[in-house]
């Protein structure tokens, strides 16, 4: 199941950034990813950008990005998070994107090019494979994407495993609350769209403790009733710890 999860990821995000690219908009994980960001944070981006973001969140709003940092967006999509962190962070720091997709990748580079942005880089690959050294990165954000990953336990360790120590973990995510229906678990058009494989609270709590994360909180932004349960968009903080 871990491939076909993941090959029909790669398939329907392809497909997102071309409908962008064609002039048609995007959709996924209505009204999920819906007003998700100010106005004067997207001024100046480029149009394809903003249109091509299917996250859940502003995990750039909720990282308190400083001068001089580097950060790894998890999931970088049509790059708007990286293309936002890399103002916050100035030329003296930098803004990595990880993505698996070809379209969203070329996508992403595009936009890039359109900002005249050269503090960011965009790198292929899987979030519970990230190409990045030990301790290389001082933030990681993510936007509506770990939910996404059967492995997420892979993908917490990988994150703790490239951030400096006191490096943060500051994620916008999918969780549940309460048990999802077998069924709605095992749909895969819900998976895509960033419900069915979404942590129940507790179970991503623990596993970022199992990491070896301090400090970890979960904060609801927005609650949706779903089932037999609550689909929350959430902050998601944690810490390495500085030892």
């Amino acid at each position: 199941m871990r491939d076909d999860v993941r090959e029909t990821v790669r398939e329907k995000y392809g497909q997102a950034a071309q409908r962008v690219l064609d002039g048609r908009g995007s959709s996924c994980c209505d009204p999920i990813t819906s007003n998700l960001y100010d106005a004067r944070d997207t001024a100046g981006l480029p149009e394809h950008a903003v249109l091509a973001s299917l996250g859940c969140g502003n995990p750039t709003a909720l990282a308190e990005l400083h001068e001089g940092e580097v950060v790894l967006d998890l999931g970088s999509g049509g790059g708007i998070d990286v293309l936002l962190s890399a103002r916050r962070v100035g030329a003296t720091g930098k803004a990595y994107g990880l993505d698996m997709t070809d379209e969203m990748l070329a996508l992403a580079r595009e936009n890039q090019r359109k900002a005249s942005v050269t503090n960011v880089e965009f790198l292929k690959g899987e979030i519970e494979h990230i190409p990045l050294p030990d301790a290389s990165v001082d933030v990681i954000i993510s936007n509506c994407v770990i939910n996404l990953s059967v492995d997420k336990g892979r993908v917490l360790r990988e994150a703790y495993r490239v951030l400096k120590p006191g490096g943060r973990f500051a994620v916008s995510d999918v969780v549940v609350r309460g048990e999802l229906p077998v069924a709605i678990r095992r749909d895969m058009e819900l998976w895509v769209g960033c419900v069915a494989g979404a942590l129940e609270d507790r179970e991503y709590r623990r596993l970022l403790a199992d990491a070896g994360f301090e400090q970890v909180a979960l904060e609801p932004t927005r609650i949706y009733e779903i089932a037999d349960g609550r689909v929350m968009s959430a902050f998601v903080r944690a810490r390495k710890p500085a030892g």
